[in-house]
């Protein structure tokens, strides 16, 4: 049975859901309480971080009905969830989560968010027994100018393996920081839809690129069907005035707009006709 306290805490999330267009749920595991303050302290005008008891989180997000869909987030595993509840657009409060992220060393037990490689090369190790630790991880390396020298770059660990305590170990002692901490936004509720990473997570140069390549195609397809819009009638007016003038060349329709071009292409003619004659003036 629900102790008070939890029904409680339960209706104030629950009251406080609805002061609110967007809902993020975010997986705070082994996010260290600093990184958290400092977040907190750059978000604290825009976004608010509710850290609650699953239980509670589940029973707030259920019981907001009159946000349509918002139950879908408890769909997401979160090790350790919270709400971050905000009206910034949900793309932008990604990148703004994304960008407060920084790099750290590898521990025992973390799953690699990307593949870690090794580059062949020179170290900073010195000879000695460290050599050992790269044996161990199959890591190919010999002793050059004194210092432990990677023979061959070398697929350490692959995206969404386990990293072990030897591997660990040597990324350390190579200063390798293959990790990034920060606040992981899983999803974001807005207006009935709930956004995901993979959706949230948006390559900027890539969508302009994409963006302009559509542009280019709509006015290629409006020039080529005579179909015309503020942006392509220009080039559409360009296109029909060579068109014109190419015909009146070709056909030695006389016209101001045309009859230098007709005179210089007679002149030509008259030139290839003296070569094939031998006629000379």
């Amino acid at each position: 049975m629900a102790s008070k306290r939890k029904i409680d805490e339960t209706q104030k999330l629950t009251e406080v859901l609805k002061k609110y267009s967007v809902v993020g749920l975010l997986d705070l595991y082994k996010l260290p309480s600093r990184q958290l303050q400092f977040i907190r302290r750059d978000l604290r005008a825009q976004a608010e971080i509710f850290m609650r008891n699953k239980c509670i989180i589940e029973r707030s997000l259920e019981g907001s009905t009159e946000k349509k869909g918002l139950k879908k987030l408890l769909d997401l595993d979160a090790k350790e969830p919270a709400l971050m509840l905000t009206n910034m657009n949900p793309f932008k409060l990604f990148k703004i989560l994304e960008q407060n992220k920084s790099p750290t060393y590898a521990k025992s037990g973390d799953i690699s968010t990307d593949d870690i490689v090794i580059p062949e090369g020179p170290t900073q190790l010195p000879a000695g027994p460290a050599i050992g630790d790269f044996q161990r991880v199959k890591i190919p390396a010999m002793i050059q100018e004194g210092k432990i020298h990677v023979r061959k770059e070398t697929l350490l660990v692959k995206k969404g393996d386990e990293i072990k305590p030897e591997i660990s170990d040597i990324l350390k002692k190579l200063d390798i920081q293959p990790m990034v901490i920060g606040i992981s936004l899983l999803a974001a509720w807005e207006n009935g839809i709930v956004f995901g990473r993979d959706i949230l997570a948006v390559d900027e140069k890539e969508y302009l690129n994409k963006i302009q390549l559509a542009y280019n195609h709509a006015i290629n397809l409006s020039v080529n069907t005579g179909y015309p819009t503020k942006q392509s009638i220009k080039i559409m007016i360009g296109k029909a005035f060579r068109e014109a003038k190419t015909l009146g060349v070709e056909c030695n329709i006389l016209d101001k707009g045309v009859i230098e071009d007709i005179l210089k292409k007679a002149e030509i003619h008259a030139q290839n006709l003296k070569l094939k004659t031998g006629f000379n003036d």
